[in-house]
């Protein structure tokens, strides 16, 4: 089979229901992302029965809706990209099953795609004159990594944190000081009114060689400062803006710090910032600030790629069905597993 020119992608990992069509890996012809926010928001975390549900509820719908925008049949179709995993298993089956069923009718191959990948491919969807070999950040709520990225090969893993991921550090420290669901977006939005230096929080590892991670400690420092200041009162509105700006500052000092560590000797020197994180306004400042300064070139993509979406998932597919990869009916969702990991290839449909 030649190379697919129009692959169909679908992501269910979490809590976001997407699917896009996607032109030779690089062309956005159209996107839909149904999120559910009003779904988890009363309970201030993602409710994993409640996705997955809600997941079975708009699957079709959304599917149907990115072929609508996109002019297209789904017979126009040359091939079907989702995600396998990482996530939570309940909604990624969702998305696997409704992707597997529609390459079956359709006769055409299918592919599961790692989603840590997909993150990675969002930054060449972003920037078509970017090409590996370059360092991929991935700053999520479920994963924060160094990636070398490679041509024709599976992303490299350099480090990735030992513990929480950025993400989920930001949804954690919002609970404590009382924000709204999501966390991550309301501690940025509080952060701008505060002072990033009123609060002298740790910089996890900071003094460590290599390039892991680290964010449970300065959770904990907040929660502490937090017990401290409030003594489980509501703080005033100025606290939890200088809480929320110094947080923000180290956990985004820590990122900037290992990322230059990466880039130290790489050549070409390239970055690409990824994952719903990305989307930081101090990060996006920070890194580029650091980029000037040590001559590197940095890319992020727009903040509707940053997030879960399905277009990521249609261009890492597309890489691998380049390089031969096929998937067939045996394929299957799991919770955790490296990039690269055979994910159970089988005889294609051609």
């Amino acid at each position: 089979m030649s190379d697919p020119d129009l692959v169909l992608g679908i992501e269910s990992s979490c809590d976001e229901m997407a699917a896009a069509v996607v032109r030779r890996g690089r062309e956005i012809v159209a996107s839909v992302v149904h999120g559910q926010a009003e779904v988890h928001r009363p309970y201030g975390g993602v409710v994993p029965e409640l996705a997955s549900r809600d997941h079975v509820r708009a699957v079709s719908r959304v599917v149907g809706a990115a072929l609508e925008r996109a002019g297209l049949e789904s017979e126009a179709l040359d091939a079907v990209a989702v995600t396998a995993g990482p996530g939570l298993v309940g909604s990624l089956l969702v998305g696997l099953s409704f992707g597997k069923a529609l390459a079956y009718r359709l006769g055409i191959p299918v592919v599961g795609v790692h989603h840590v990948a997909g993150h990675l491919a969002s930054a060449e969807l972003a920037d078509d004159a970017l090409r590996a070999p370059y360092v991929g950040l991935v700053v999520s709520g479920a994963h924060t990594a160094l990636y070398r990225v490679r041509e024709a090969a599976p992303p490299l893993l350099l480090g990735e944190t030992r513990d929480d991921a950025v993400g989920e550090a930001f949804d954690k420290v919002a609970r404590l000081l009382r924000l709204p669901y999501p966390g991550g977006p309301s501690v940025s939005a509080a952060a701008l009114r505060g002072d990033p230096r009123a609060v002298a929080f740790p910089r996890p590892l900071a003094g460590e060689p290599g390039l892991e991670f680290s964010f449970s400690g300065l959770k904990t420092a907040v929660a502490i400062e937090v017990e401290r200041r409030a003594g489980g009162r509501p703080l005033p509105a100025a606290a939890v803006a200088d809480l929320a700006a110094s947080f923000e500052a180290a956990a985004v000092d820590v990122l900037v710090a290992r990322a230059r560590r990466a880039l130290a000797g790489a050549r070409p020197a390239r970055l690409a910032v990824v994952g719903g994180v990305a989307a930081n306004r101090r990060l996006r400042e920070r890194m580029q600030a650091a980029a000037r300064e040590d001559a590197f070139e940095v890319v992020f993509p727009p903040p509707d790629l940053c997030t879960d979406n399905a277009a990521m998932i249609a261009a890492a597919g597309f890489a691998l069905l380049v390089r031969g990869e096929r998937h067939g009916m045996s394929l299957n969702s799991f919770s955790r597993i490296p990039i690269g990991a055979t994910l159970g290839a089988s005889p294609a449909l051609e």
